[in-house]
């Protein structure tokens, strides 16, 4: 099995934002995987379409991320019921680079319900750019109450919980590269 390269996306700019800790824990755990290299994506470190800049939307450095990127972890907190717009941004700035491509959830929310609703609404939006969801989340519910203000984690049961998401998106992403390095794409005229 060849290596993974797993882009992790922190899905807000928010500046109370309390997901960068689930997405930081993310990265560290994905960090133990030998078949994973990981890099945390934080959208505040890039210029998007309506950010100014590049009246493509496009940033070459995110461009680059999404390339050699095989799979996808996005850590979204729900707002409102979604995920929120800095996300959609930075994701529809890119598409042909996630085609073929799985990604996987991290849900964050104050309440009990841990973001579910905000990776239901990403589940339709990242299909119609060509990604591949897989079928294990993960959920942080009550954030405030699993990590410092400092960000450390207060339930060390949360490093535990994220393994069948990884184990999910490590068999995904070496059968989809196998297939996007191997396998003819079909062209139906």
């Amino acid at each position: 099995m060849g290596e993974i390269h797993v882009a992790i996306l922190i899905g807000t700019t928010r500046e109370q934002r309390k997901s960068v800790y689930a997405a930081r824990l993310m990265k560290e755990i994905a960090d133990t995987y030998p078949e994973i290299t990981s890099e945390l994506v934080d959208p505040k470190d890039f210029t998007f379409e309506g950010d100014g800049n590049d009246p493509e939307g496009k940033d070459v450095r995110y461009t680059e991320i999404t390339e050699r990127a095989d799979a996808f972890l996005i850590v979204t907190p729900e707002y409102n019921h979604s995920f929120p717009g800095s996300l959609k941004r930075m994701l529809d700035s890119e598409l042909k680079n996630y085609i073929h491509k799985p990604v996987a959830f991290a849900g964050v929310s104050s309440g009990g319900w841990g973001g579910v609703r905000a990776i239901e609404s990403l589940v339709n939006a990242v299909r119609e750019m060509g990604l591949i969801a897989t079928f294990t989340d993960m959920q942080f519910p009550r954030v405030q109450d699993l990590f410092s203000e400092e960000g450390k984690l207060l339930d060390e049961k949360y490093r535990e919980y994220p393994k069948k998401l990884f184990n999910e998106l490590i068999w995904m992403a070496t059968v989809l590269k196998h297939g996007r390095e191997n396998v003819e794409k079909i062209e139906h005229k």
